[in-house]
């Protein structure tokens, strides 16, 4: 297969399907999948295609020949090769249902990912990682070695050339300096249905609002806690007899469903950022 896909956003106007479309002609293209959205409220246009060309192309020569295109409406496009799979660094802390999910799904072909290494505060998650065949790397941290326990992390990410780190309950707050490193290639799943119950322990926070509902939000990585663009999210019912702890047991299954669901939509790239807010098209 020689299949590609193109992902652009711009300010909305006539002529861009007409010109989009086009060129995809000229490259004897045909669409696989289209997807669009206009925004009314920014006054933006977005856009997913995926198509087949005849023969096999450079992704660098086709984002060179789309240029003028982006350039005459203003684009952020992107043409990426569908068959690549995205290349993921996974950070935990001692919870282990989340890389346990992404280990099994990617392992089984269910997520189309090589998670290339994983990297922990804790050693918790070492035998798990190895019984996989997947390189593991304990990278303790205190206050005082933040700094450079944190380079560690974006010098893993630099040389085994990620394209997407997964905080799967990675329970350590990054600071600036790491979060602006990993800018539109960082997920992290809370476990409450944001903007609700932000920070620590947000189970507890719910238990104590004697909420109904609890959920789960993944969402890209910002150095406002909690506050990226939010990706996916889904909830559970539960009732006024569950305690802490059960919401934190059926949470998790939530959290693990919600995770999966964005590395996929991130890693097909069916994201594109409006604002501070996502189009994620499914």
């Amino acid at each position: 297969m020689n299949d590609y896909i193109l992902t652009l956003s711009c300010p909305d106007r006539t002529g861009i399907v007409h010109n989009v479309s086009g060129w995809l002609l000229e490259q004897n293209g045909n669409i696989v999948e289209a997807q669009q959205f206009g925004d009314a409220a920014t006054n933006r246009f977005f856009l997913r295609i995926q198509f087949s060309l005849p023969e096999k192309q450079d992704v660098n020569a086709l984002q060179t020949s789309f240029a003028p295109i982006a350039e005459k409406f203003s684009m952020d496009a992107n043409i990426y090769d569908a068959q690549r799979k995205a290349r993921l660094l996974i950070l935990v802390s001692r919870q282990g249902h989340c890389l346990n999910d992404l280990l099994f799904r990617a392992h089984s072909g269910q997520l189309p990912v090589e998670i290339a290494a994983v990297a922990s505060n804790h050693t918790d998650h070492a035998g798990l990682a190895s019984s996989y065949g997947i390189p593991f790397h304990h990278l303790p941290v205190t206050p005082e070695t933040r700094p450079q326990q944190e380079q560690q992390i974006i010098d893993l990410a630099r040389d085994l050339k990620i394209d997407l780190v997964v905080l799967a309950r990675y329970m350590q707050i990054l600071s600036t300096n790491l979060c602006q490193s990993l800018s539109g290639r960082a997920i992290n799943i809370h476990h409450s249905f944001l903007p609700s119950f932000k920070g620590a322990r947000p189970y507890h926070q719910a238990h104590a609002r004697g909420v109904k509902i609890i959920g789960a939000t993944a969402h890209y990585v910002t150095a406002d806690l909690d506050e990226g663009p939010i990706i996916e999210q889904d909830v559970e019912h539960v009732t006024h007899s569950v305690s802490p702890a059960e919401l934190t047991q059926i949470g998790s299954d939530v959290e693990s469903l919600v995770l999966a669901r964005a590395v996929r939509a991130h890693v097909e790239h069916r994201i594109l950022l409006n604002d501070q807010r996502t189009v994620v098209f499914r």
